[in-house]
């Protein structure tokens, strides 16, 4: 490996720290790196290389952070991986730890293998502008006490018409974030799927759905609606309106990671999430 990007969420304890020790294990192995977003004064360290020049995005922080750089490494096709400092970091590789750093060292020596997860793409009302997720797409009223249906589509077959707060489309890489809150199930990351579920719906008959990874979904605001927002891994992308669409559909390339404990799913599940460890045993 000659080159990596770094993205780091410095409002975050340790990143600075964490930061500065990724690149000087990049400097040991000779691995150039170039700070996003600025970054390079509070790294203490220059850019030596372009984002287009990287060959792997280092996130530093939360999965909020690694969400946000997920954003820059996808159009580019590299690889990307999380080094934790935030509280959860179900999506990132390793912990800011020495643990951590032997794995990311290993990873500069090309000791790693990889994972793809597909993603999201999303339009409103068949504008050109695509707003990419890796984890979900959201439409959510806001301002308006009162329930609005909302309309939903399947390849443009209707399936139902949902009083609700709004309508989430995840990923299997989702189905572990706001989608399961949303009452969804947890769909492993090699189930090729979206889950599709309404949030807080007003009706007994509404449970999610699980559909081809290949489908075009709809969602329709319906003329009730004051406003609400099309939102991408929780950052608001546009304001919607009543009769506005919401065309989600899979993206043509899939987020690829690097990983260094392949086939840990379950073991991260159990870790993160507590996921079948008994209440006397945590």
């Amino acid at each position: 490996m000659k080159a990596i990007a770094l993205y780091v969420n410095f409002s975050r304890p340790l990143a600075k720290e964490t930061a500065q020790r990724v690149v000087a294990i990049a400097a040991e192995h000779d691995v150039r790196v170039g700070v996003c977003d600025g970054g390079e004064e509070a790294v203490g360290f220059p850019t030596e290389c372009s984002l287009d020049e990287a060959e792997l995005m280092v996130s530093v922080g939360g999965d909020g952070t690694l969400l946000r750089a997920a954003r820059l490494a996808h159009p580019l096709g590299i690889p990307i991986l999380g080094v934790n400092t935030g509280r959860l970091g179900f999506l990132t590789e390793v912990e800011a730890d020495d643990d951590g750093f032997a794995a990311l060292a290993r990873v500069f020596e090309d000791d790693a293998e990889y994972d793809d997860r597909l993603a999201l793409h999303a339009q409103v009302n068949d504008v050109d502008e695509i707003h990419f997720a890796l984890n979900e797409v959201t439409v959510r009223r806001v301002t308006s006490a009162r329930l609005a249906p909302f309309g939903l589509a399947l390849d443009g077959e209707t399936i139902a018409h949902l009083p609700s707060d709004g309508v989430i489309v995840s990923t299997p890489t989702g189905s572990t974030g706001y989608f399961l809150s949303a009452g969804g199930p947890i769909v492993h990351p090699a189930v090729d799927a979206l889950g599709v579920a309404g949030l807080m719906p007003h009706t007994l008959f509404a449970r999610p759905l699980i559909v081809p990874s290949d489908a075009t979904i709809e969602i329709t605001c319906d003329g009730e609606l004051v406003s609400a927002n099309l939102e991408t891994d929780g950052i608001v992308a546009a304001d919607l309106r009543a009769g506005d669409r919401v065309t989600v559909h899979r993206a043509a390339e899939p987020v690829r990671f690097a990983r260094v404990r392949p086939g840990a799913f379950f073991a991260r599940l159990e870790d993160k999430l507590q996921w079948g460890v008994p209440i006397k045993s945590r």
